[in-house]
């Protein structure tokens, strides 16, 4: 059995490629997953890189950015190559079979998740206490939203 589910952050934006002779969309970035760690012990984390292919490529490029939570299923694949010294390098890459984006926005657009639209957390406070939602989100989202569910403005730690 070869099966993978990872959480976990972008590190970076997906860069999207098409390959030469079925013109068919691929998609690479890596995901920074918390490791368990011990109380009282430094966070640590392992940083995969995962791969997608056609239509879900084309769209974790249009909607995912360097730091959003993302979902991944899928299997790992190892592969080596001859480095420009002749020596060569092991590679383990995810293959995703699936991709759930677990925070949304076009990354053309300014705002964190839900959409994009959603003001930055800083402005946010000084502008309004509401929050803008796309028309993707339900009517009355904010309201059903427990009060112990906060927007956090931390940044990603790479």
């Amino acid at each position: 059995m070869n099966s993978v589910i990872l959480i976990g952050r972008l590190t970076r934006d997906p860069e999207l490629r098409y390959t030469s002779g079925s013109q068919m969309a691929v998609a690479k970035f890596s995901i920074a997953v918390d490791r368990p760690t011990r109380q009282g012990k430094e966070r640590e984390a392992d940083f995969p890189r995962i791969t997608v292919f056609g239509k879900q490529a084309e769209n974790c490029e249009r909607y995912l950015a360097k730091g959003r939570m993302v979902g991944i299923q899928g299997r790992l694949q190892t592969g080596s190559y001859q480095d420009k010294d002749g020596k060569t390098v092991y590679t383990t890459d995810v293959i995703a079979d699936r991709v759930e984006f677990l925070e949304w926005g076009d990354r053309k657009e300014t705002g964190s998740s839900f959409g994009g639209s959603q003001q930055s957390y800083a402005t946010q406070e000084s502008a309004s206490s509401t929050v803008e939602f796309d028309s993707a989100e339900p009517d009355g989202f904010e309201a059903e939203m427990p009060d112990s569910f906060q927007t956090i403005d931390e940044d990603v730690p790479f």
